[in-house]
């Protein structure tokens, strides 16, 4: 579907525009400045850096877009989930050209797409990418890379990132935020969704939407048989979970991490391009790409018509 679609040309002596986090200090502001400056030296290349703060993150990334598309550049998101998402969004909706340097807990995005999770190494490597056209889901028109989900897993979300403030960030602090999230959570989402004209209404404590490959693999739903294939027939997979306890979702956490998930009579997935959610509450946390929101309902979840243009090693490919 995609791979009929024209990349944005590139003029290797127009500069790449970085935009990174300034939140994480001076010091490491610094150390990225470094690694990238380092890279184009290497290259022979020119780049503009542009910190910002998260509250101006997406007027900037808009602004690097535009003048990105303009120069027959790309824009580069330097940091983790939410830096990515959101010069994905501004670079989506201009259609440039974007690259990614991740500096994320799990970089599933990076990682589907042959990207190094190593920052000088993907500062490197983005010196001879070229822009390739990836899927796109989207949420009432916000793009996600990675998935999008509504009732458990924001909530999970949240908790992770309070526990991360306090104790760092790494694999175990997340299993046990989300061990402890689950003891208290007994809340269980209505929802009407609609596939293609077939309503139906279901009760599920998650909805999970999920657009990687790799994401998908390690928690142990199939790709291999329907519905998670057609993450490369132009459709996304939608996981969610029967009403169940305490006990019971303890148990379904750990055959995510040990990922057989998807051999849980307990879990149902489906794939599809589009789908209408109806919650009963008028707005509704929704989190995608590791960002948490209010949305207003309903939620239209749909693959992208327009590809992201994401620049990628020649030949790259989940590593």
């Amino acid at each position: 579907m995609q791979a009929m679609t024209l990349c944005p040309p590139q003029d290797p002596a127009a500069p790449l525009i970085f935009i990174i986090n300034a939140a994480s200090g001076r010091s490491d502001a610094e150390t990225k400045r470094a690694v990238i400056e380092q890279a184009l030296q290497a290259a022979g290349r020119t780049g503009e850096l542009r910190f910002t703060r998260p509250a101006d993150l997406p007027r900037v990334a808009r602004e690097a877009s535009a003048t990105a598309l303009a120069t027959r550049s790309a824009v580069v998101a330097v940091g983790g989930d939410g830096t990515i998402n959101a010069v994905a969004q501004a670079a989506h909706a201009a259609g440039c050209a974007m690259g990614v340097v991740p500096l994320g807990t799990f970089n599933y995005f990076a990682r589907t797409h042959g990207i190094s999770t190593e920052p000088a190494q993907a500062a490197q490597m983005l010196m001879q990418a070229v822009p390739t056209p990836v899927q796109v889901g989207t949420v009432n028109g916000h793009v996600f890379l990675v998935n999008a989900s509504l009732g458990l897993y924001p909530v999970l979300l949240e908790d992770r990132e309070t526990y991360k403030a306090r104790f760092g960030r790494s694999r175990w602090v997340a299993l046990g935020a989300a061990c402890l999230t689950l003891l208290r959570f007994h809340r269980q989402l209505r929802l009407q969704i609609d596939q293609g004209g077939v309503v139906r209404n279901v009760r599920t404590p998650t909805l999970f939407v999920g657009n990687n490959r790799l994401q998908l693999e390690q928690v142990g739903v199939s790709l291999s048989e329907h519905p998670a294939r057609a993450l490369d027939d132009g459709q996304i997979a939608a996981v969610m979970l029967k009403p169940m306890g305490t006990l019971a979702m303890v148990g379904l956490m750990l055959r995510g991490a040990m990922g057989t998930l998807g051999e849980a009579d307990s879990v149902e997935s489906f794939a599809f391009s589009r789908m209408v959610v109806q919650p009963r509450r008028r707005k509704i946390k929704v989190a995608f790409d590791g960002e948490v929101t209010r949305m207003r309902t309903p939620l239209e979840f749909r693959v992208a018509a327009q590809p992201l243009f994401l620049m990628k090693p020649a030949g790259g490919s989940r590593s």
